[in-house]
C-alpha cells in the first residue's frame, strides 16, 4: 500500500469506529504521525510547518530536547501515583508566584474541567445560581458552557442558545449572555441580576478578539462592587500573552483563572487558580460539608504532566522568549496582511501576535456577531491554499511559536501570498 493510500485507508477505517470520522478535534481527514521542532509530518510522510500546535499547548515547538528529557527521567520513576508528588507541587508554586489571582490551585486535566469547576466554585462561594458569560466565549464542553459558545440562532440578550443536543432546558435558566466588548451592556446587566450572579466568566481574549480598551476594567469593578466572583478563562491565554498571563498583558486581576495547554508541556493537564478565600471551598475542613465543593481526578496533578509543564515554563523564563515569540507574531500578521491588501482584499487581522487570524470582512470585528460577518468561503480558500503549500493551520486560530526558524518564516510568507492570490482569482471570477 502507498503512503497516500495509507492515509485514506486510515481515514475509512476511522469512520467504522470514531463518529465523523474523528476525535473531535481537526480534520478528521488528517493524521499526524510524528512532529520535530517546528514541523509535522503525517500518514503520508508529508512535511508541514505547523501553527496548530496541538490547538496552543506546544509553544517550544514538538519534541524540545529538554522537555523531552524531563519527561524521560520522570517516565522512570514513575507515570502517576493518584497522590501528591513533588514536581506537580513544585509546579503549583512557580504557577502561583507568576499569576496575580494565584493564592492557591488545584489541578484537573483538561481546561473544559477547570471551568466548570471554576463556576461550580463561584456559585459554591456566593450561594448564588446564575453565571454570565459572553456570547462566543469558549468554556469547554460542560452544559453552562455550551450555551451560546457558536449559536447559529440569534436571540436577543440576555438569553442563552444552547449549542447541544442532551442539555435539560433547566441550564438555561442558570446563564445570562451579554456580548464580548460591550461594558456599558455587561455592567447594566450585571447590576439588574447582582443578586442572583455568582460569576462572571470571560476569555479576556476571546478566541481572537482583544478585549476593547476598559472592557475587562469595567467587569473587574462591577463584579468587586457586588460580591460577584470573576473568572478568567486563560486556558488558551495562560502563559502565552506574558509569563503571567493576560492578567498581566492587561493589567486585571480577576478572582479565579482557569489555565491548561501550556502549563501541561504537552501533556495533560490544567488547573482552577484563585484567591485563598475561594480556593478554600475544595477544602471540607475549612469550609464545613455545607461550602464543600467536591473535587477528584485520577490523573490529577500527574508527574509527567508536571515535570514537562516545569520545564516548558523554565525555558519561558529565558531571556527573550516572549520578545522573540511577539516579534514573530509580528512578522506573520504583516505577511498574512500585506498580500491581501495589495489585492485589494477587505479584510481584518483580528487577534494578537501570540494568537490570530484573517477574517474576510470589511467591518471592524468586537464581539461574536462582527466574526459572522466574515465571508466563510473565502477564508476556506485561504486555509486550503496555505495548507497547499505545505502549512498546517487551524481554521480559526494561528499560533506562532518559538520553534520557528528563518527558512519557516520565509516559507510562510510565500504561502501567505501565494493563498492572497488564490482568495483574489475567486473574487475576479465572482
Amino acid at each position: 500500500m502507498t503512503a497516500s493510500t495509507y492515509m485514506d485507508d486510515l481515514a475509512t477505517r476511522a469512520r467504522v469506529v470514531l463518529p465523523a470520522g474523528g476525535f473531535g478535534n481537526f480534520d478528521s481527514d488528517v493524521f499526524i504521525r510524528e512532529g520535530h521542532g517546528s514541523r509535522v509530518i503525517d500518514e503520508n510522510g508529508r512535511e508541514f510547518i505547523d501553527y496548530l500546535i496541538s490547538s496552543g499547548p506546544m509553544i517550544l515547538g514538538h519534541g524540545h530536547p529538554e522537555v523531552n528529557d524531563a519527561i524521560r527521567e520522570q517516565l522512570d520513576r514513575g507515570m502517576t501515583f493518584f497522590a501528591n508528588n513533588s514536581a506537580g507541587l513544585e509546579l503549583a508554586e512557580e504557577i502561583c508566584r507568576a499569576v496575580a489571582c494565584a493564592d492557591q490551585l488545584r489541578y484537573v486535566s483538561t481546561g473544559g474541567e477547570a471551568d466548570m469547576y471554576a463556576m461550580r466554585l463561584a456559585r459554591a462561594h456566593t450561594g448564588r445560581q446564575k453565571i454570565l458569560k459572553f456570547e462566543g466565549g469558549y468554556h469547554g464542553m460542560s452544559a453552562e458552557a455550551l450555551m451560546s459558545l457558536a449559536p447559529t440562532r440569534l436571540q436577543n440578550f440576555p438569553r442563552p442558545v444552547p449549542d447541544s443536543a442532551g442539555i435539560p432546558d433547566t441550564v438555561e435558566d442558570g446563564i445570562l449572555v451579554a456580548p464580548f466588548n460591550d461594558a456599558d451592556f455587561a455592567a447594566s446587566l450585571i447590576d439588574e441580576h447582582a443578586d442572583d450572579i455568582a460569576g462572571v466568566i470571560v476569555e479576556p481574549l476571546q478566541r481572537l478578539i482583544p478585549p476593547a480598551p476598559g472592557f475587562l476594567e469595567a467587569l473587574r469593578e462591577k463584579t468587586s462592587q457586588h460580591g460577584i466572583v470573576l473568572i478568567f478563562d486563560e486556558v488558551v491565554t495562560g502563559f502565552r500573552l506574558a509569563y503571567g498571563s493576560a492578567q498581566e498583558a492587561y493589567g486585571v486581576t480577576p478572582d479565579l483563572c482557569t489555565l491548561g495547554k501550556i502549563i501541561g508541556g504537552g501533556l495533560p493537564l490544567a488547573a482552577i487558580a484563585g484567591r485563598e478565600e475561594i480556593m478554600r471551598h475544595f477544602d471540607k475542613d475549612a469550609v464545613g460539608a455545607d461550602g464543600f465543593t467536591f473535587q477528584i481526578g485520577t490523573l490529577s496533578g500527574n508527574p509527567l504532566a508536571a515535570v514537562a509543564g516545569l520545564k516548558t515554563l523554565e525555558i519561558l523564563r529565558r531571556e527573550n522568549s516572549y520578545e522573540t515569540l511577539y516579534a514573530t507574531g509580528k512578522r506573520l500578521m504583516a505577511a498574512m496582511s500585506d498580500p491581501l491588501t495589495a489585492n485589494g482584499i477587505a479584510h481584518q487581522i483580528v487577534g494578537a501576535p501570540v494568537l490570530f487570524d484573517v477574517i474576510f470582512t470589511a467591518t471592524p470585528v468586537q464581539n461574536y456577531r462582527d466574526l459572522q460577518t466574515g465571508d466563510a468561503r473565502l477564508a476556506g480558500i485561504f486555509n486550503s491554499a496555505v495548507r497547499e503549500r505545505g502549512i498546517l493551520k487551524p481554521g480559526a486560530k494561528l499560533y506562532p511559536h518559538l520553534a520557528l526558524s528563518e527558512a519557516d518564516l520565509q516559507e510562510t510568507e510565500a504561502a501567505f501570498a501565494f493563498a492572497a492570490g488564490q482568495v483574489a482569482a475567486a473574487i475576479d471570477v465572482d
